[in-house]
């Protein structure tokens, strides 16, 4: 990913944090010799550096995959930016955002009481406080038998990047007139890009 000094992010903790929160992410690999991807929810393992997830059996991505050098793109906020937004006509449009940028290799599991184990964990992660669903002796007949339709997989991280691109190259009177603009759209992503640019500046 092209990464100006800037948007730089090298706190890892940041970004496992990142992928955590924005964890429906895009896997592209090679597939019969093309780019192939796939949109998966993917559990992260900061201890032991690993992406967990499943193909659906049927998705014939998973048939070459392993031993491949993968990418995985995770996408947080992002939204347009204004030129009229600044202090001076001499200036263009641009587009601020958050995202990382996960390489690594793929290993498929064979073990059904580890990807039980994953399917268990990915549950808990989305169910949250909710807790109305789970897997458990009311179902667990019924979803051994969808597992045989997934094709589980962990993702060895050999390489992460991460990128902020906040205004930062720009002066902080010309971030406060972004941020101040952000907040005047009713969209969630620019309110976030917003938030994202106050914190940037609380920090320095």
């Amino acid at each position: 990913m092209y990464i100006p000094k800037h948007f730089l992010v090298e706190d890892q903790k940041v970004i496992y944090e990142f992928i955590d929160k924005n964890s429906f992410g895009i896997l592209f690999s090679t597939h019969d010799g093309k780019p192939f991807a796939t949109h998966l929810p993917l559990l992260v393992n900061q201890k032991e550096g690993y992406l967990y997830g499943h193909f659906a059996r049927s998705n014939s991505q998973w048939n070459d995959i392993e031993h491949q050098e993968v990418l995985v793109v995770f996408q947080g906020a992002h939204s347009y930016i204004s030129p009229s937004w600044y202090e001076t006509t001499a200036s263009v449009p641009t587009w601020n955002y958050v995202a990382v940028h996960v390489y690594g290799r793929v290993e498929l599991i064979e073990d059904k009481s580890q990807l039980l184990e994953d399917l268990n964990e990915m549950v808990s992660k989305y169910e949250e406080s909710n807790d109305s669903y789970r897997i458990d002796e009311s179902n667990t007949e019924f979803v051994n038998g969808l597992m045989k339709g997934i094709v589980g997989f962990k993702l060895t991280i050999h390489k992460l990047e991460g990128k902020r691109k906040l205004s930062q190259n720009h002066s902080i009177e010309r971030q406060e007139r972004v941020i101040s603009n952000l907040e005047l759209i009713q969209n969630d992503n620019a309110q976030e890009i917003a938030k994202l640019m106050k914190n940037n500046n609380r920090s320095k």
